[in-house]
């Protein structure tokens, strides 16, 4: 019944409002200028044409000359560089603690947690979770150990496949590279200069037709290289079988088959490697890096404080450590805790799912990725997850986002995000989003993980300014306000996959900061 009313109460509200924008009157616009690019996510599909969420409208038309209460915002990830020059400022410290004296002063069993918690210790590397199965069958019943076998042997084939298609990537990359590196009389070019090359040499031509290619994936040539040696790397441990021989956890000096066994990990949040937090720092700089103080992108929440939680390898994340995470997040005060990971198999999901419910009945909000597959996840497993049978939520704090690209018009779906009319809740920018990395950088980085803390900074700022809302309300604001697509849209990258955007997610909306606000300003008045 609880559900039932604040359907219709977000109802009766949004009959109120003034959308910025039906998708139905926008005309696709020309490509997009470098700066549109960095921060299109803040735009406003009406005024920009640009499928952003109009963060820059409501901050100029909503907020301006408001304060809102500072909102603690988790973010349960691979680590964040809390060193950052965009980032240290908002940096989350526990004034219960007293730094290094190697003392729990505020006796929640974690020594010296100052700005968060690394469940994961020195650990970088970890083995996926099927992979986990097949070493122990014990974890799961006979069905799900055998698929698991089922997705490590089709792993192994496409490996083989993989194996010599990366390898003849890499010689063509490394002698395209050198070659047009001599020819242009500089070791670092751009697309365009390669664009530009004239010339009647067919191996300059060869060179040039190939590094167009190269250079269309949108990284820089090293960074390409590096990308496709680790790809290589991981299909070349994989046929040798030696995925399946370490023990990474064993450093670690936990069971991580008992909850109960929680006196591992440190306070380091960053982790062992600066390089290994490139994925959390990139989450949190997307929520809260600075605006408009000429550094890098901006964030979406200008009143957060990002708590760190190292729980999630280089592989797939235990259950335990999601679990106890989440319940660190929430007993240090998180409103809104993001979580951009996700795995096909889960052993221990009812640790995982108790740990949900207790965050929905301390008023948190997770918001969760709903996966790079391609795959519609109401027929697909992608843990964790707040409906154990794929149709009933058992919680009403969750919600899960979908991708969407920068690009309006049939191609505005990310082609590798999950679908799912009942378990993905809301789409919301997810390609090419621009945000702080390690070490002082900023990089383009795409999926359903940059979608998903980009409606984390919009949940942060209603909680900001208007904190009575709660958990569920705020949920249901980011689905009901959002700006509906009714046309059809490509599925998957694929063109022969057609179809409505209405039925790719629950409210077949994307997240639009601007409307968010504005229910929620009537909904906190009732």
């Amino acid at each position: 019944m609880k559900k039932i009313n604040l359907s219709l109460l977000s109802l009766v509200v949004m009959a109120g409002l003034s959308f910025s924008a039906t998708a139905q009157t926008v005309t696709k616009k020309a490509k997009l200028t470098e700066t549109e690019l960095n921060r299109w996510s803040h735009l406003d599909l009406a005024k920009d044409t640009i499928p952003g969420m109009s963060v820059d409208k409501a901050y100029a038309e909503l907020l301006k000359g408001k304060k809102g209460v500072p909102v603690v915002v988790g973010i349960v990830d691979s680590g964040v560089d809390i060193e950052h020059e965009d980032l240290k400022s908002v940096v989350w410290t526990n004034k219960k603690e007293i730094p290094g004296n190697g003392i729990d002063d505020d006796k929640n069993g974690y020594i010296d947690d100052i700005h968060g918690w690394n469940f994961l210790g020195d650990i970088t590397k970890e083995n996926v979770e099927y992979e986990r199965i097949i070493k122990d069958k014990s974890l799961v019943d006979e069905k799900t150990y055998l698929a698991a076998k089922a997705m490590n042997d089709k792993k192994v084939a496409e490996a083989t496949q993989g194996k010599a298609r990366l390898e003849q990537m890499l010689v063509t990359l490394t002698e395209g590279d050198a070659a047009l590196s001599k020819h242009l009389g500089k070791t670092t070019y751009t697309t365009e200069e390669v664009n530009a090359i004239n010339s009647e040499v067919p191996a300059i031509q060869k060179s040039k037709a190939d590094m167009q290619k190269m250079l269309s994936f949108g990284m820089p040539i090293a960074e390409l290289k590096e990308a496709i040696q680790k790809q290589l790397d991981g299909f070349v441990t994989l046929l040798n079988g030696d995925n399946l021989k370490t023990d990474y956890r064993k450093v670690l000096g936990d069971n991580p088959n008992d909850i109960t066994n929680t006196k591992y990990g440190n306070n380091n949040v960053i982790g062992p490697d600066k390089e290994e937090a490139r994925h959390g720092t990139h989450v949190a700089g997307i929520v809260a890096q600075g605006r408009n103080n000429n550094l890098g992108g901006d964030g979406i929440a200008n009143n957060v404080q990002i708590l760190t939680v190292r729980a999630v390898p280089d592989g797939d994340e235990y259950d335990k450590d999601i679990a106890l995470g989440i319940r660190y997040a929430v007993d240090n005060g998180a409103k809104v805790i993001n979580g951009s990971f996700g795995k096909p198999f889960s052993p221990q999901k009812q640790w995982v799912y108790d740990a949900i419910k207790y965050a929905e009945k301390k008023d948190v909000l997770i918001v969760h990725a709903a996966g790079n597959d391609a795959k519609d996840i109401d027929y697909n497993d992608n843990f964790p997850n707040d409906s154990d049978d794929k149709v009933t939520e058992f919680a009403d704090n969750v919600i899960t986002v979908g991708a969407l690209n920068y690009e309006y018009g049939n191609k505005v779906v990310a082609r590798f995000s999950n679908i799912g009319k009942i378990n993905v809740d809301v789409f919301a920018p997810g390609v090419k989003i621009y945000a702080t990395t390690p070490k002082n950088t900023y990089s383009f980085l795409q999926g359903t993980s940059m979608a998903s803390p980009n409606v984390a900074g919009v949940a942060a700022l209603i909680r900001s300014y208007y904190p009575k809302l709660s958990a569920k309300q705020v949920k249901h604001i980011l689905m009901d306000s959002g700006v509906a697509i009714e046309s059809d849209v490509i599925v998957g990258g694929k063109p022969a996959d057609t179809r409505p955007f209405s039925a790719l997610s629950k409210s077949g909306k994307i997240v639009n900061a601007y409307n968010a606000l504005q229910m929620a300003a009537k909904m906190s008045k009732k």
